[in-house]
């Protein structure tokens, strides 16, 4: 895939060398001599990829990544150097750099990671073209009303659900229907960053505020400055940290470490957690005035269990982007292949159901995807009441309420989730089906 990539070095030659190892391989290549330069070009030009140099006067590498960070800019960089550290490609990692490449390197290791950022522009570019919500479920629609009436304050949210509901994509979407739409939107997964580095990750730091920090860092609160700041996981904070958190959302104001200065800033907080964080409370593990502080607005994301007509619809979407990703021409799912996902319990959600049918795609040879070319694993936890043949067996002890909750989920999903459907295959009234899932979901 040709990508447009924008190349920064001070080093005339070596700018003009490497700008012809990317040209000759198919990409489009604009360069600068400065970060500064850079920096003024990033609108107009709108890179896939930037390719910069770490030392540059007037501003490093790091400094001019660091400077796109705080713009809102979200894309991917390779850095390259002639003087490499440890230091300094920990530094780069932590910016969010894709690659670091130590001078001379090969030209293939630098077209093989300019390839990954490759894939990852061409997955995102097979989707549908904006950040929505995919299915047509009565859940569903009320999240996304919840959403659309959310994004238009600024009040804290919090999102609760299970991993791998779309905490994120919410989030996203919040921000992009809320006044502050234009600014940055930067997430941050608290349990995935140690204890020891997170209040320097989210605060920043000024030069000489501890040992190795040799210049000053901007932190991520202060870097979506202006936009939206998502917290995920945000049950896994230190204790420690949580009154310094909770000043930012009641004063709007930061300390960096070793800094006496109050920095004002303007973001809202997006706050999303799988746990209870109210239980979190009773066990000493979460500050009660925080939780209070973050619960102006909760919004609890279904687990696909509980939107199970919305899997024939989720699996269309999944496997038009995954086949344009992918270059495979898929034309569908076979009958006995949509039946498997429709009766898999899906602990993993919608992130589990997109990384099965991306796995289909790629293993497929045929153009139809079958359950051959889904994970084993679906077909272990099916409900152990049905025969090879179809048909539903009921052992004895059963409860009339088990039998009753497995006649409606076997109809739901032998209809793809269409409820008229499965009030036909029962015999009964359609509310009958709509009393019983909403009885479901309350219970």
């Amino acid at each position: 895939m040709s990508l447009k990539v924008l190349l920064v070095d001070d080093d005339h030659e070596a700018l003009q060398s490497t700008g012809k190892i990317l040209g000759f391989a198919g990409h489009e290549v604009v360069q600068a001599e400065s970060g500064l330069q850079a920096l003024g070009m990033i609108e107009s030009v709108k890179p896939d990829l930037i390719v910069t140099d770490v030392r540059m006067p007037g501003m490093t590498g790091m400094e001019f990544m660091e400077a796109c960070n705080r713009r809102g800019h979200r894309i991917p960089f390779i850095v390259m150097t002639a003087h490499a550290g440890w230091q300094d490609a920990v530094w780069a990692m932590k910016l969010g750099a894709v690659d670091f490449l130590e001078k001379p390197f090969k030209r293939q290791a630098l077209l093989d990671g300019v390839e990954q950022v490759g894939k990852r522009v061409r997955i995102a570019s097979s989707g549908s073209g904006s950040n929505s919500l995919v299915g047509s479920s009565r859940v569903m629609a009320e999240l996304r009303m919840l959403i659309d009436q959310i994004g238009r304050t600024e009040a804290s949210v919090l999102l609760t659900g299970e991993s791998g509901t779309g905490k994120e994509q919410v989030s996203r979407l919040i921000h992009e229907k809320s006044r502050s739409a234009k600014g940055p939107f930067v997430a941050v997964n608290c349990a995935a960053i140690p204890a020891d580095l997170i209040e320097s990750e989210l605060f920043g730091f000024e030069a000489g505020a501890f040992t190795g920090a040799g210049r000053a860092k901007t932190g991520l609160i202060e870097s979506a400055n202006g936009g939206t700041l998502l917290l995920d996981e945000i049950g896994d904070m230190p204790l420690s940290l949580q009154p310094k958190l909770l000043r930012v959302l009641e004063e709007q104001q930061i300390r960096r470490l070793g800094s006496n200065l109050e920095r004002k800033v303007e973001v809202r907080i997006i706050a999303a957690t799988h746990q209870n964080l109210a239980k979190l409370v009773q066990e000493g593990r979460f500050r009660q005035d925080l939780f209070y502080r973050l619960d102006v607005m909760t919004l609890g994301l279904p687990a696909l269990r509980d939107r199970l007509e919305d899997i024939p619809e989720l699996t269309q979407y999944f496997l038009q982007r995954f086949s344009k990703a992918h270059g495979k021409p898929i034309t569908g799912i076979d009958t006995e292949a949509q039946a498997l996902l429709l009766g898999h319990h899906w602990p993993g959600n919608v992130r589990e159901l997109s990384n099965a049918l991306e796995r289909a795609v790629v293993l497929n040879q045929s153009g139809l995807i079958a359950c051959n070319d889904l994970p084993p694993h679906l077909g272990r936890n099916a409900d152990p009441v049905q025969d090879p043949s179809g048909k539903i067996v009921i052992p004895l002890g059963m409860s009339l309420k088990e039998m009753e909750d497995l006649m409606f989920r076997r109809a739901l999903e032998a209809s793809g989730g269409d409820r008229a459907e499965a009030a036909r295959m029962l015999g009964v009234a359609e509310r009958t089906i709509y009393r019983w899932i909403t009885k479901t979901k309350e219970g």
